[in-house]
């Protein structure tokens, strides 16, 4: 399975509220796979060397300069660490603090260095969940499956889940067929609720989709006694008990892409709604005020984008079109912003914006 530790969004903003004498960013392709992180350790020892290089040139303290590497390579070095990944690796230094994120979504290899950390990419594991579940449903058994984008899925073992309608009932259930069809959905019913009831601590800590794969009636029983808000709206009809882990996750997998797209979907039509009430704009200054005042409901930003320059008090942009220590990026500025003032904040790709955009923004109130 992948070994994932995601930040959560009040870690986020802390993070992007840091500010050192410098502040290292890197960003890792890994795998979770043990044989194939040698090259990932050589290029993080390769962004090591530019990094301390970069800042010993721009003249940090000597001490200063110590501690970050010592920081760095405390990660460099530590076999333990290396033992377990998924794809892709975060780590972001000051000579004061170190802290790593290990990634699902895959990222390229990167090195920031500035007086701030480059957060934007950590946004992208925030925004769509790159693992999913599914509970393979039957009378007779019942399993819960995680399942990834390209490594082998695995069955969870959940605490206090009923295996089969028969655990969940006990002797109860021997005598079900005296009694007709409506007291065999009363079982099923009470079986569901089982099931819901041992899941909740399992989806408390994340909202991964959940995929349910199973067949009338239980089908629509579970569904009327879920109490996961994280549930897909889509079923995958069939006896799953008869199926491998493998074959179906194949079969369910274009059920979460369909997932996926019907979220963006749904957030494209709350724009088109909004705009007709100019409640949303595209245009960086006016994001960049609003994020400032906490005008922004909902933002959209295009993880590809690149635009220096700093923000001040007020929100105003000054733009600067090549990094210096004094700039930074302003749409990263403006999502850091706008998750400080409670608003939910989504890193996309440019096709799922307007064109042209590098972002879009869902306002509290007119312009």
């Amino acid at each position: 399975m992948l070994y994932v530790d995601i930040p959560s969004r009040e870690e986020f903003s802390r993070l992007a509220d840091v500010r050192s004498d410098v502040c290292i960013s890197i960003y890792l392709e890994t795998s979770p796979l043990r044989q194939k992180l040698e090259a990932s350790k050589i290029q993080l020892g390769n962004f090591i060397k530019q990094a301390l290089q970069g800042v010993m040139e721009k003249g940090l303290d000597k001490r200063r300069l110590a501690l970050l590497e010592e920081e760095l390579h405390s990660v460099l070095e530590d076999d333990d660490f290396w033992d377990l990944h998924a794809r892709s690796l975060a780590i972001l230094a000051t000579p004061d603090s170190i802290v790593t994120y290990r990634l699902a979504n895959e990222l390229p290899n990167q090195l920031e260095v500035g007086e701030r950390f480059y957060l934007k990419p950590l946004l992208r594991a925030l925004t769509f969940p790159h693992s999913a579940y599914i509970l393979a449903l039957s009378e007779n058994q019942t399993r819960l499956i995680e399942f990834f984008a390209d490594v082998p899925a695995v069955e969870v073992a959940v605490p206090n889940m009923p295996t089969h309608k028969l655990d969940a009932m006990g002797d109860a259930a021997l005598n079900d067929h005296h009694y007709g069809a409506v007291h065999h959905k009363v079982r099923l019913a009470q079986y569901t609720r089982k099931i819901d009831h041992a899941l909740r601590p399992i989806f408390a800590s994340h909202d991964y989709p959940l995929i349910l794969a199973s067949t009338e009636p239980l089908a629509s029983i579970y569904r009327s006694t879920n109490t996961l808000p994280n549930l897909t709206n889509e079923t995958f009809f069939s006896n799953a008990e008869h199926l491998g882990i493998s074959e179906l996750v194949t079969q369910v997998r274009p059920l979460l892409e369909n997932y996926y797209q019907a979220q963006l979907k749904a957030l494209q039509s709350r724009f088109e709604a909004r705009a007709g009430e100019r409640r949303v704009t595209q245009i960086l200054s006016d994001a960049a005020r609003a994020a400032t005042f906490g005008a922004i409901e909902l933002l959209l930003i295009n993880i590809d984008s690149s635009v220096n320059g700093t923000i001040n008090d007020e929100g105003l942009i000054t733009f600067n079109g090549s990094s210096d220590d004094a700039s930074y990026g302003v749409i990263d500025e403006i999502a850091k912003r706008a998750l400080a003032t409670g608003a939910r904040v989504l890193a996309v790709r440019s096709e799922d914006l307007p064109p042209g955009a590098d972002l879009n923004a869902i306002l509290r109130y007119p312009l």
